[in-house]
């Protein structure tokens, strides 16, 4: 972790050394497009999935700030894994399900890695002016379905998974993966939290369709939340106010 800023640090000197300043333009321009399609894939897509059974997708996210920041520091969802499983538990979804559907979701339900995946395949594509058939399409959905799998487990994997599926496909260069050096630190974050929360939906909608969720843990611990987040901002408060007095 202390290494990692050094090593976005050096992609990022290495694609500008290469390319030139202008090269920022569009990797910003495709950071900026995975963060609002994850974006609006948790807050349209997952919300909407929750809403079939009630549950508030933002309360959701409240109740697991925590792994998510650990999911943040660590770029890997899997850094967060026992805790996310001890809470999904204690809101009320089942052991069985929670123990089925977890594991395998980091394995097969990889969210965040398929919309990065797919959209710098389209970056590379149109930064070598390349026009994809529907064959191709095909063939590359069909191959990133199986080289993804797994990939939430190690900080970065996403990047390799894309390296292995352009040198299969070739059909684009594999060495337009330099642009991309820079930036993936940054997006690898945004695709292991997507993964995260997806993973955790996944188990509660699983719950709730098997009748093997409990509404009345839900709301507790989506209270207990609440009571902390009160007391915080009551204590925040009176430290303000006692400074302002001194």
């Amino acid at each position: 972790m202390l290494l990692a800023p050094i090593g976005a640090f050096g992609g990022m000197a290495y694609t500008i050394s290469k390319f030139g300043i202008a090269a920022l333009k569009p990797l910003a321009l495709l950071m900026g497009s995975v963060y609002t399609t994850m974006a609006i894939f948790i807050f349209g897509a997952l919300y909407l999935i929750l809403r079939m059974y009630k549950v508030s997708v933002i309360k959701f996210l409240k109740y697991i700030r925590e792994e998510l920041l650990i999911v943040l520091g660590t770029s890997s969802s899997e850094s967060a894994l026992p805790s996310l499983m001890e809470k999904l538990e204690r809101m009320g979804c089942s052991k069985s399900v929670v123990g089925l559907v977890v594991p395998t979701g980091y394995s097969f339900n990889l969210d965040g890695t398929t919309i990065y995946l797919s959209m710098c395949m389209i970056f590379l594509a149109q930064v070598f002016h390349i026009d994809l058939s529907l064959g191709q399409v095909a063939s590359i959905i069909g191959i990133l379905m199986l080289t993804s799998k797994g990939a939430a487990g190690v900080t970065g994997s996403g990047f390799i998974v894309l390296a292995s599926t352009l040198t299969t496909i070739k059909v684009i260069p594999v060495e337009g993966l330099t642009l991309l050096i820079g930036v993936d630190r940054f997006m690898s974050e945004a695709r292991a939290i997507t993964n995260f929360i997806g993973n955790g939906v996944a188990t509660i909608w699983l719950a709730n369709n098997e009748k093997e969720f409990d509404r009345n843990k839900m709301n507790a611990e989506f209270a207990n939340v609440s009571t902390t987040e009160n007391i915080i901002t009551d204590n925040i408060e009176a430290t303000t106010i006692n400074d302002n007095k001194k």
